[in-house]
C-alpha cells in the first residue's frame, strides 16, 4: 500500500479564499474590516520570517495587518501596556504575540494578559476550559488545521480510534479534546506511554505531535490508518552537501519517518506542506470569527469548527 498525499498547502488555499469571500461580504454589507495585530519582540530571524508571512496573507485576504517590533530587551510592563491598547482597540479583533520571546518575559502570563475574545491563537486559559468542556472557543490553530484536514480526507469521525502522541497546551491536547468532540475514541501518548508502538498501531488515526524527528516508524502503524504529522524538525542532510562555511546543509523533516509510513498508511500529511501551511489559515478564519462574534454577526460558515 502507498498513503495518498494529504496535501496541506492546497487545502489551506482553499480555507483562505473562503476568508477572503467572508471579509469581502463584511466589508460590502457591514462596512467592518477584521484586523489582525501580531507583535514581535527581538529579531529572532525564523520569527521575522513568520510575522512577515503572516503580515502578507492577512493583506491578501483583504484584512488589515497591524505589526508592532519591540526591542529585545523591552520590559513586561511596556509590552503589557501595547496588549491593552490591543484589547481596547476596535479595530483590532485578533492579537498574537509571536513565540518564543527573551527569556526574561512569560509567555504564559503574556497569552493571560490578552483578551479571550481575541486570543486567535488559542492559547489563553478561558479558551482552553471552553474547548474541554464543550464551549464556543477560539480554537488553538494548528490543532483546528489537523481536525479541518481529517474531515476533509475522511468526512465523519464517529467512532474511530485516534492516538495523539504528545500531550503539550500547543497541540496535544487541544487536538484530543477537538476529536473527542467529533465522536473518536482518544488516547493521549506521550513519553511514559509504556508499549508505544502497541498503542500506535490500535489507531485509526494518528496524530504525532512530539517533536522528536522521524520517531514514528512504519511498523507502529496500522495498515490503511490516516496519520497527521505536526512536528518540524530540522536535521542534517550530508547528501545535499556542506554550505559555503563547511557546516552540512539541513532538511525539514516531521516526527513520522515519512518513507516507511507512507508504505502502510491509508494517508498522510508531508513535511513540509502538510500541516504548517494550515496553521496561518486557521489564524486568518479565527481573526475573521472574532470579528463576526465581536460585532454580534453570524459566523463565518466553514471557518469554525
Amino acid at each position: 500500500m502507498t498513503a495518498s498525499i494529504i496535501d496541506g498547502k492546497a487545502f489551506a488555499a482553499t480555507v483562505r479564499a473562503k476568508v477572503a469571500t467572508h471579509v469581502a461580504r463584511l466589508k460590502a454589507d457591514h462596512g467592518i474590516t477584521p484586523g489582525l495585530a501580531v507583535v514581535l519582540v527581538g529579531e529572532d530571524p525564523a520569527s521575522q520570517v513568520y510575522v512577515r508571512s503572516k503580515g502578507e496573507m492577512t493583506v491578501e485576504v483583504g484584512m488589515n495587518s497591524y505589526e508592532h517590533k519591540l526591542d529585545m530587551d523591552v520590559t513586561e510592563d511596556a509590552l503589557f501596556a501595547l496588549i491593552d491598547k490591543l484589547n481596547n482597540d476596535p479595530a483590532v479583533h485578533g492579537i498574537l504575540v509571536q513565540f518564543p520571546v527573551p527569556a526574561h518575559l512569560d509567555e504564559g502570563r503574556i497569552v493571560a494578559k490578552i483578551s479571550p475574545e481575541k486570543d486567535v491563537d488559542g492559547l489563553h486559559v478561558v479558551n482552553a476550559g471552553l474547548l474541554a468542556s464543550g464551549g464556543k472557543a477560539m480554537v488553538s490553530c494548528t490543532p483546528m488545521g489537523c481536525l479541518m484536514l481529517l474531515r476533509e480526507h475522511l468526512g465523519s469521525l464517529s467512532g474511530l480510534n485516534a492516538v495523539v502522541i504528545g500531550r503539550s497546551n500547543l497541540v496535544g491536547k487541544p487536538v484530543a479534546q477537538l476529536l473527542l468532540r467529533d465522536s473518536c475514541t482518544v488516547t493521549i501518548a506521550h513519553s511514559r506511554t509504556r508499549d508505544l508502538p502497541d498503542v500506535v498501531r490500535q489507531a485509526d488515526i494518528v496524530v504525532a505531535a512530539v517533536g522528536r524527528a522521524e520517531m514514528v516508524t512504519g511498523d507502529w502503524i496500522k495498515p490503511g490508518a490516516t496519520v497527521i504529522d505536526v512536528g518540524i524538525n530540522r536535521i542534517e542532510a550530508p547528501e545535499r552537501g556542506n554550505n559555503a562555511d563547511g557546516s552540512v546543509k539541513m532538511r525539514l523533516v516531521g516526527d513520522v519517518d515519512f518513507a516507511s509510513v507512507a508504505e502502510v498508511a491509508g494517508a498522510i500529511t508531508p513535511v513540509p506542506g502538510g500541516v504548517g501551511p494550515m496553521t496561518i489559515a486557521c489564524l486568518l478564519a479565527n481573526t475573521v470569527t472574532a470579528c463576526s462574534r465581536a460585532n454580534g454577526l453570524i459566523e463565518p460558515k466553514g471557518l469554525t469548527i
